[in-house]
């Protein structure tokens, strides 16, 4: 392992983050690029902070290269968030890929991923569903359970983490990406754990700094981020710089509103299925709120994070049709001067300006756009709301030894 490739959001980048990439390096990684969410993030929302701040933050913290995950891939399921994510890296010239599992077996995660990809898995998860598994979750479990009775992959399956890192190697076997998975332990506070359920003095779980962050300010954060994260967080929120999460959902549910003067305003919105369009109309229709609206399409069968990543794709018009599946391009937030050699052999158009990009082919300028879109949205949403186009004005980050 030579150059080390994280897929991450850094929202915010924290203790536990920091620690990632010192392990990277201290396994032989010389260097190590990052695809980090851009816009949106995988539950479904903004992030706390803008690019700048997080891009800034990683890189004085041991990162080399910071591409964009673009908005649309990053708001989207495991499966989706992993393929692009592996695609970036690999495009970039990663020869592995560093994350974090609860269980840490990379032959075992692997052994996982080749089950998930073969065609017995596909029919016995269809015939799961059918057979009423009260959720996707379970039914892929037990499907799992079903081909390899008596083994330690349904298990796997059980905890979030696992559930990401054998979608990574899904997507490295399937895109045949010349990258070793390198299953990292999970330190500290689990996913999504609270500082009150967290027995760690210097980990918390990303979600518990964002709401510790809304009770007390960045100040608080100082236990749980490196100083120099700190630093920029403190200024992020004296700027205004950060994310109002109130107005976020008031924005959000008036896009949404507004989409329902069309006829079948959300028929082509990527996900849907099930008449979950009618589902998503007839509550943005009575609902008042974002919670009240996600709290209406919430069920067993299907999952808040599911719902709010529909309810944000849906907002910004986001379709199967108008939104590459895959980035299309490699798009440079920040590097350390020394590290841009790696790239002159990217296997997708690269640059740091959306502006080149876009005018690359016809999926670059739909994924620019798509970009745009939710950058716009993300910047009107911040305490001081921040003008239209900011991405296109976006400047490269540098960080020289």
């Amino acid at each position: 392992m030579k150059f080390a490739g994280i897929i991450a959001e850094y929202d915010p980048f924290h203790n536990g983050h920091a620690w990632q990439l010192a392990q990277a390096k201290a396994l032989g990684a010389q260097h190590v690029a990052v695809a980090m969410s851009c816009g949106l993030t995988q539950r479904g929302a903004l992030p706390l902070l803008p690019e700048a701040v997080r891009v800034q933050a990683a890189l004085q913290c041991g990162a080399d290269l910071i591409f964009a995950l673009p908005a649309p891939c990053a708001c989207a399921g495991a499966e989706a968030f992993a393929r692009a994510g592996v695609r970036i890296l690999a495009a970039a010239g990663c020869d592995a890929l560093v994350f974090g599992a609860e269980t840490p077996d990379a032959a075992l995660l692997m052994e996982a991923a080749r089950v998930l990809n073969s065609e017995a898995y596909r029919t016995e998860l269809k015939r799961q569903l059918v057979a009423g598994a009260r959720s996707f979750a379970a039914a892929r479990q037990a499907a799992v359970e079903a081909l390899c009775p008596g083994t330690a992959l349904a298990a796997l399956l059980d905890k979030p983490n696992n559930n990401l890192a054998v979608e990574y190697c899904k997507a490295i076997l399937e895109q045949e990406a010349p990258m070793t998975p390198v299953p990292l332990p999970r330190v500290g506070a689990g996913h999504g754990q609270a500082l009150a359920e967290s027995g760690h003095a210097q980990f918390a779980s990303a979600s518990a700094l964002r709401a510790l962050w809304a009770e007390q300010g960045a100040d608080a954060l100082t236990p749980y981020v490196p100083e120099k994260a700190l630093e920029l967080y403190k200024k992020a929120e004296i700027d205004g710089m950060y994310t109002d999460y109130a107005a976020a959902g008031r924005c959000e549910l008036a896009l949404l509103r507004a989409a329902c003067a069309r006829p079948e305003p959300f028929a082509a919105v990527r996900g849907v299925s099930e008449g979950l369009d009618h589902r998503l109309e007839n509550a943005v229709r009575s609902c008042t709120g974002l919670p009240q609206l996600l709290d209406a399409l919430t069920t067993v069968r299907y999952p808040r994070a599911r719902m709010r990543r529909l309810a944000m794709d849906a907002a910004l018009g986001y379709t199967a049709e108008t939104v590459p599946a895959l980035p299309p391009y490699l798009h440079l937030l920040g590097a350390r001067r020394e590290a841009l050699v790696l790239l002159k052999h990217a296997s997708l158009p690269l640059s740091h300006s959306l502006a080149k990009l876009e005018k690359e082919n016809d999926a670059c300028a739909r994924m620019a756009a798509a970009q745009a879109g939710a950058s716009d949205f993300g910047a009107l949403c911040r305490r001081v709301p921040g003008p239209m186009g900011g991405v296109y004005r976006q400047k490269i980050i540098f960080l020289t030894n």
